[in-house]
């Protein structure tokens, strides 16, 4: 199985920024020697608790500190930006670095409606013309605009000789119908939607339109937390389930709460229901247990791999969350 990794960068109510933006080289270093996939860092903007809000600064950080592993956005939010500059920094990335180049595209307003209106003076417009950004962000990645484009006679230098590959992330029929269309590889954020993913993914697969040799490729997007025992993992997912809550009352803005804090922090009934709900679309286990339900969720979905976001207030257990996994379902000549 293809296994990869969804980064947040979540700050610890113990740790600075810097060293949260630190510690997600660290996760990258140790997902390269554990033999995942693919490593893609999330987009976020003035929100309490998640430390990067430019994925291709970080990328070329951790670009420079590995070899190997697939590095990309997850997602970079397309509406805020034009589809020329964002060619232009991902062709620099994939020069850089190359063949190992992903750039998720995104929607979402990624932060508060004041951020929104700080980063873009259009964004509900943008987001209703994303299909038309979404095509000229193809045709600059791939040099190929039709000779009666505007645009025809510009490229997005520096043109790399493997280009980076476009993934289309969403949670909606719609961003799966529009993958399929432009015959791109999408990844569904099931950790994020109460939607039939089964369905979706059926549908995505179904109108893909195999162009320039492509074929339909998948990632399922999960939140997994993996230890020795399940009480372990239980108690160290405990930090981000009560962080959720929090957050969703506006507290919570010093970061992910420690597991001593979690045990002290009151929670009402329907917190705890809530609490409850959320640990449903989340796997929580063993080794053993988390490897069954991830080889469950593939065939289920028929997903060619799963993306795995993890949020710990330990950067030691999230790093022994991934490594627990990877020595369950991931073949490879060494294990740190």
């Amino acid at each position: 199985m293809k296994l990869s990794i969804l980064d947040q960068v979540p700050i610890s109510s113990n740790q600075s920024t810097k060293e949260a933006l630190e510690q997600s080289v660290k996760l990258a270093q140790a997902a390269e020697q554990l033999g995942y996939e693919r490593y893609w860092i999330a987009e976020h903007h003035d929100m309490p608790g998640l430390a990067c809000p430019a994925p291709e600064v970080m990328l070329s950080y951790i670009g420079a500190a590995t070899s190997r592993i697939r590095i990309g956005s997850g997602a970079v939010l397309l509406p805020y930006y034009k589809p020329y500059k964002i060619a232009e920094v991902y062709n620099m990335l994939a020069t850089l670095f190359p063949d190992r180049i992903d750039i998720g595209i995104g929607r979402a307003p990624g932060g508060s409606a004041e951020v929104t209106s700080a980063l873009s003076d259009h964004f509900l417009q943008n987001v209703w013309n994303m299909p038309a950004s979404l095509k000229d962000l193809l045709h600059f990645i791939y040099n190929d605009h039709p000779e009666d484009s505007e645009f025809a006679k510009i490229n997005a230098a520096p043109i790399p000789d493997i280009a980076p590959v476009p993934w289309l992330l969403g949670t909606s029929k719609k961003s799966a119908m529009l993958a399929a269309e432009y015959g791109m590889a999408y990844a569904f954020g099931l950790f994020m939607s109460d939607k039939d993913a089964a369905e979706i993914l059926d549908c995505y697969y179904q109108a893909f339109k195999n162009g320039s040799n492509r074929q339909p490729r998948t990632i399922l997007t999960v939140t997994a937390f993996c230890a020795e025992t399940t009480e372990l993992a239980e108690e160290i997912a405990l930090s981000s389930l009560v962080w959720s809550i929090q957050r969703g009352k506006g507290e919570g803005h010093s970061g992910v709460p420690s597991i001593k804090d979690v045990k002290q922090y009151k929670l009402s009934e329907p917190e705890k229901e809530a609490l409850e709900t959320m640990k449903k679309k989340m796997i929580i286990g063993n080794p053993d247990q988390v490897k069954n339900k991830l080889l469950d969720l593939q065939k289920q979905y028929k997903t060619d791999e799963i993306m795995i976001v993890t949020i710990t207030y330990s950067p030691e257990d999230r790093i022994k969350s991934y490594q627990l996994i990877a020595n369950e379902l991931i073949k490879r000549e060494t294990v740190i």
